[in-house]
């Protein structure tokens, strides 16, 4: 099985919501991914993994959040061709750019050589019971995407 990654920022828990969802549904889809805070990681430990998750919520007028930064400057020095990739977020539709951190994660993994195997996933805010239920579907299939 693939070794995956789920690396996230959450200040509000939103965006840590979210990545536990998703994270239930990988195991469930019969995967194991490890879960870390972006503070405790650098942006070279993808090079570790198979398939990567970022996960971040969208701050101010649509910047990564700050804890985000370091680690997504460590990036541009990274070749991520063959590895496949999806991001997550929270987001605030009260501004004008609705989850714009999802969108800039996205377009870097790209830039770096990575798969995109799934569009980015955005929840309003903190996720409802029925989107908990759209995260853990988001795991799974991501785990069935790697199977293809």
């Amino acid at each position: 099985m693939s070794k995956i990654v789920m690396i996230f920022a959450s200040m509000t828990g939103n965006t840590e919501a979210i990545a536990d969802e998703i994270a239930e549904g990988i195991r469930e889809a019969g995967g194991d991914v490890t879960q870390k805070y972006v503070m405790d990681s650098s942006g070279s430990e993808l090079l570790q993994y198979d398939c990567i998750l970022l996960g971040a919520y969208t701050w101010g007028d649509g910047e990564l959040p700050d804890e985000f930064l370091d680690f997504y400057e460590e990036l541009d020095e990274l070749d991520l061709s063959g590895k496949k990739a999806a991001v997550f977020g929270s987001c605030d539709s009260s501004y004008a750019e609705y989850g714009a951190a999802v969108d800039t994660l996205t377009a870097k993994l790209q830039e770096l050589g990575a798969e995109i195997a799934l569009d980015g996933l955005k929840i309003e805010l903190s996720p409802s019971q029925a989107e908990k239920e759209l995260c853990r579907q988001y795991g799974v299939r991501f785990i069935e995407k790697l199977k293809e």
